[in-house]
Order: structure tokens, then sequence, then C-alpha cells
């Protein structure tokens, strides 16, 4: 395996990379967060484009047949299926789809990152964790970033000092004729 200085314009693109992915996940989950409380807070509404409300609307949600008014308010209805009563694209599912998915390129993003610079395990769990709960993203890509732009400049330094050591170490040894 290649070692770091030896990779600098994968580190680069590694850590543009985490950084957009950073702020996809960290935007989606606040989306997601927003309609989880639409859903299951006293308002028991979804969001729908393009449905015969207008272009977007808000529908409300029921508990299925034989499930009782409470299963509204717990994630995952115990047990119980949520019905919506709109009609439409669900806007509020593919909030949900999109940010899974996103999430799962975040973390492809979080573990090459993590793989190129060679750091502990623990930074790639607070990695994978910004993306889970709301605000952390931000949060964990600012010091991520920032701790990569270092560890970046040190490489940097280092891969300048030894390209600086072979060519003066060139330049004494004689010449043959």
């Amino acid at each position: 395996m290649p070692r770091p200085i030896e990779q600098l314009p994968q580190i680069r693109s590694a850590v543009g990379f985490y950084r957009v992915m950073s702020w996809v996940t960290g935007v989606f989950l606040l989306l997601l967060v927003a309609e989880m409380v639409l859903k299951y807070s006293p308002t028991h509404v979804e969001v729908f484009a393009g449905g015969s409300r207008g272009p977007l609307a808000l529908a409300p949600v029921v508990p299925a047949e034989g499930c009782q008014w409470y299963s509204l308010f717990v994630p995952g209805g115990m047990g119980c299926e949520i019905a919506s009563l709109g009609d439409g694209f669900n806007v509020s599912l593919a909030i949900l789809i999109v940010h899974g998915w996103i999430y799962v390129v975040y973390l492809l993003a979080c573990f090459r990152l993590w793989s190129k610079l060679r750091w502990p395990f623990g930074r790639l769990l607070a990695m994978a964790l910004g993306g889970v709960v709301p605000f952390l993203s931000f949060i964990v890509e600012h010091r991520m970033h920032r701790v990569a732009l270092d560890d970046l400049a040190r490489l940097e330094a280092e891969r300048a000092r030894r390209d600086d050591a072979s060519a003066t170490a060139a330049a004494s040894t004689p010449q043959e004729a």
C-alpha cells in the first residue's frame, strides 16, 4: 500500500469529496428531521408535490385500520402502518430514501479520507456519526477538514524536504566524463 506522502493528489481529492458529501449529508439530515417532526408531531402531515392539492402541499397521515391514534407519535407506529392521504409525489418519502443513499456515499467518502491519511479508527467513527446526528456533520466536517489540511501541509513539507535532499545529493555526486 502506498504511503500517504506518495498520494498527495488523491488525498486532496479525498478531502474535497469528504467536504462536499459532509455538507450534502448534513442538509439532507436536517430535511429528514423536519419531515419526521411534521409526520410524528401533532400536525401528522407529509409533504406532497404535484397532487390535486397544488404544486406543493401538506397531506394528513392517519393510522391504518385497526391501529390506535397514539401509534402516530411513534416512528415505526408500534407495528401499525401509517397511511398518507396525499396524492402526487411524496416528497417526505423521497427525502428519507435520498438521505439513506447519500449517507452511504458519505460513509465511502469518510472511509476514503480516513484510509488515505491513515488516521486512527476513532476518527472514522466520529466522521460516521456526523451523518447521523443533526448539525454534527457540520461540526465534524469543520474539524476533520482542518486536521486533514494540517496533515496535508505536513506531508507536502516532508515531500519537499525529501525532494530537496535528493536534488542536493544528486548535485554533490561527482559527474563522470
